[in-house]
């Protein structure tokens, strides 16, 4: 096996960073953007010598505004584009700007997604006018093309799949017409003469999103700052990739789901969890040298530095469940061709810029797997305290640097909101560990985590701003009050948290504070 080469390698040290998703940024419209305060955020890390960001899917959310359950997997959310940048790159006129919706209100404590949409709605519309009037200059002309044929079927796929959505009135697409839901010819001709300008439109804000977010990344790069991006394992059930290539996917020939993913019964929940996401058909990808996931991974590598690929136990083995099953617990194991991918992988990039989200109940199959790749895995310091002093989350027991050290992730509480929720018999155990009383739980999380050998940390914006669970991006297993978490004050107020962050990082060899 070629050398891959291991984490704190790739990343040139032992490094700090944060986990903050741009839908949280504070003084952007509605959700966040890649504007300017997505670049002086970049900014404000490097000034402290933190090293790292880490971001959700950048895709765009389901209407619970979860953004692992996207409508496409390689599409970027249009709530994302920011109309300035038009404008500063002549794509838009001024009072574009003056008349988006919302233009005279500053932004709420919240995301409002209706609003986002909106604004998307108008900035491509306006888009739209000045490509169809020749406004748009020659070079950027020649640049949209060359990108829209450079996307290949996702692309295509992903404008056809939201122009008939909406026709169709927001139903699913296996409840579309027959002729559309099967992708017949003749159909979709139809739709491309009858909706060209549509189609159009769509093409339009997911290249200045790929040009926006690639100046972003750029930014990142040019100040010593790693992108972590972050890869859902499964695609929705009514989304483009599913809806363009049913053949690679358990569903009937009417769409309906044939088998559905999930996890088994555990601890923590007697009926498992089923998420209604088909499974992958195995055997087609095999047929087609899987590729389909390779587009897929050239794709999500364009977008960040390194990738975090969600629930990776999936590329060993995966819980099957029945298609019309209402819980998980009539699942069972089956194989995935996760090595031969892996491999093709390392074959097709050169390198493997992975970090596998090992957490749950992991087998020695999947450990192996990981290790065989030389990937990095995460570690939980919230999951450490059970009392059991071999514990592999606690950081005396990590057996290499290869690692992703967390003080708690997205779906978990905020380390104020962890640590309030323990029993006076888990505190007892963390403070025995610490060797000092908690009065500042994230803080103190992060000292801990800063001091072990992993290669590198992350911790989630809220822990170093003290917040309680107010402030949680994402309780699994419910529907409500998620993912729309944002920064509620101005990022020069943040200063102070990042300027310790960096000074706590330095006293144990990660980064150093620059200019």
């Amino acid at each position: 096996m070629a050398k891959i080469p291991t984490l704190k390698a790739r990343l040139s040290g032992r490094h700090a960073g944060v986990l903050l998703h741009p839908t949280s940024l504070g003084r952007t419209p509605a959700c966040g953007g890649f504007g300017q305060e997505a670049a002086a955020w970049i900014s404000a890390m490097a000034r402290h010598g933190l090293r790292a960001w880490q971001v959700l899917p950048l895709a765009p959310p389901d209407p619970l505004g979860s953004p692992y359950n996207a409508p496409s997997a390689s599409a970027i959310s249009t709530r994302f584009l920011d109309g300035e940048l038009l404008h500063t790159a002549g794509l838009i006129a001024e009072d574009t700007l003056h008349q988006l919706p919302g233009a005279r209100q500053s932004a709420g404590p919240q995301l409002d997604g209706n609003l986002a949409d909106a604004r998307a709605t108008h900035l491509g519309q306006a888009l739209l006018r000045r490509y169809r009037q020749g406004l748009i200059s020659g070079t950027q002309t020649e640049d949209f093309a060359a990108w829209r044929r450079d996307q290949g079927t996702w692309l295509e796929d992903h404008c056809l799949y939201l122009v008939i959505k909406g026709f169709q009135k927001g139903r699913p697409w296996w409840q579309w017409s027959r002729p559309l839901a099967r992708r017949q010819p003749d159909a979709l001709a139809r739709i491309r003469r009858v909706a060209a300008d549509a189609i159009d439109q769509e093409a339009l804000l997911q290249w200045q999103l790929d040009r926006q977010w690639g100046d972003l990344l750029g930014h990142a790069q040019s100040k010593g700052i790693t992108v972590i991006g972050d890869m859902p394992f499964y695609v929705a059930h009514d989304s483009s990739d599913v809806w363009g290539h049913t053949h690679l996917f358990s569903v009937h020939g009417d769409g309906s789901l044939r088998e559905q993913s999930g996890v088994p019964p555990d601890y923590f929940s007697a009926t498992g969890q089923l998420w209604g996401a088909p499974t992958f058909a195995w055997g087609r990808h095999r047929q087609e040298d899987f590729r389909w996931w390779r587009e897929r991974i050239r794709r999500q590598l364009r977008l960040a530095h390194v990738l975090r690929i969600d629930h990776f136990r999936a590329l060993e083995s995966y819980w099957a469940v029945p298609g019309q099953d209402q819980d998980a617990r009539g699942g069972c194991w089956r194989q995935s061709p996760g090595a031969a991918m892996l491999s093709q992988w390392r074959e097709a990039f050169q390198d493997l810029p992975l970090i596998a989200e090992d957490l749950g109940v992991i087998t020695p199959a999947v450990e192996a797997l990981r290790d065989d790749f030389h990937l990095p895995g995460m570690k939980i310091l919230q999951f450490a305290f059970d009392g059991n002093a071999n514990n592999p989350y606690l950081p005396h027991t990590y057996s290499s640097d290869n690692h992703v050290v967390f003080t708690g992730t997205h779906d978990n509480a905020t380390s104020v909101g962890w640590w309030a929720s323990l029993n006076p018999e888990d505190r007892q155990r963390v403070e025995a560990y610490l060797g000092y009383p908690v009065t500042a739980p994230g803080w103190q999380l992060l000292r801990l985590a800063l001091m072990s050998r992993a290669a590198l940390v992350i911790t989630p914006l809220q822990d170093l701003m003290s917040l309680g669970d107010e402030a949680r991006m994402n309780r699994p297993g419910t529907t409500t009050g998620n993912w729309n978490w944002r920064i509620p004050v101005p990022l020069e107020q943040l200063d102070g948290h990042l300027q310790g962050y960096g000074a706590m990082g330095a006293l144990y060899g990660r980064g150093a504070v620059t200019a």
